[in-house]
């Protein structure tokens, strides 16, 4: 019993050096360049995101936040790879949704929605309706009256299968009662190329393409709970009568094998730059949406998340 009681408090004394370790190395986090690893090619949103926040890193914490690239598969070829990096906190990666529940879902890719180790959302491109400017489509109601009519003969090019505007054009001829045909183009860069040479009559974009692409094209509803403060005079899908609030999610992720202290201490330097009223107006002048998904609030964000996806997968026939 003696010996039992030896070990039982030799092994209390190491966890609580360990955890002493962790407080003290969180405490003094960072002292180094961070790296940050975008898991796609170098210009899309994640990496525009990515380069907003590197000036506020180094204003708050004096330490550079040097942006590289792992492109592959999706975002698959980076995540894939994750849990194989540093624990020590100075290693952090790119997360996107829908990509990180369909990707696993759909086959072998790696890696599982649940080894992904998030510790922040910080904000969403809203799916949009965008037409071009001189479109016969002057609203959303304009759009469901003719594919009612022509089922099937309302084309909208999106950005891939299986994506944020995918999903949505599920849910929402779903939910007008309406049937549509879904383009997919490799990107949205390809998926506006489309719209605007009118190879299609619509495209699920999003808020950033109204952004983009200003007065060639208008948008004719929005998925946000409320209207984009850069877009006044474009209604949400909500408003209209379409319980419709999505679109493509960035957060940031840490390998498994990072201390709690650190995961939180991430969790925390997100948020203040999050918080940022320069930043905030940067964000939302190129069409991104901010949200703010703490480290504690992550896993019941994942799980509405992945079940909201999940649904609409089986119904787009991309999930089993």
């Amino acid at each position: 019993m003696k010996t039992s009681h030896r070990l039982i408090g030799a092994g209390l004394a190491l966890a609580m050096v360990a955890g002493a370790a962790g407080m003290a190395q969180a405490q003094d986090f960072p002292d180094k360049a961070v790296d940050y690893v975008i898991p796609f090619g170098p210009g899309g949103e994640s990496d525009i995101s990515a380069r907003l926040q590197q000036p506020y890193f180094k204003d708050k914490f004096g330490q550079d936040l040097v942006v590289s690239y792992k492109p592959g598969g999706g975002g698959a070829v980076g995540w894939s790879q994750l849990n194989s990096s540093n624990g020590d906190g100075y290693t952090i990666m790119g997360i996107n949704l829908p990509h990180i529940v369909i990707q696993p879902a759909q086959k072998d890719v790696g890696y599982t929605t649940d080894g992904i180790t998030g510790i922040y959302w910080f904000h969403y491109t809203p799916d949009a309706i965008v037409v071009p400017a001189d479109s016969d489509f002057t609203s959303l109601q304009d759009l469901i009256d003719y594919a009612k009519e022509n089922p099937g003969k309302v084309t909208m090019s999106g950005s891939g299968k299986g994506t944020a505007n995918h999903l949505a054009s599920i849910r929402f001829d779903d939910m007008a009662d309406i049937k549509t045909t879904y383009v997919p183009f490799k990107g949205t860069g390809a998926a506006v190329t489309a719209m605007l040479g009118d190879q299609v009559m619509a495209e699920w974009g999003y808020t950033t393409v109204g952004a983009q692409q200003g007065d060639k094209v208008r948008m004719l509803a929005v998925a946000m709970e409320e209207r984009h403060p850069s877009f006044p005079d474009v209604p949400t899908f909500k408003e209209l009568g379409f319980d419709l609030v999505g679109g493509a999610y960035r957060g940031i992720a840490v390998p498994e094998s990072t201390p709690e202290e650190l995961r939180q201490k991430w969790s925390d330097m997100i948020g203040e730059i999050n918080a940022d009223p320069k930043f905030q107006e940067q964000m939302l002048d190129g069409g991104f949406a901010l949200i703010d998904v703490p480290y504690s609030e992550v896993p019941a964000f994942m799980k509405a998340r992945e079940a909201e996806y999940v649904k609409a997968g089986k119904s787009a026939g991309i999930l089993k």
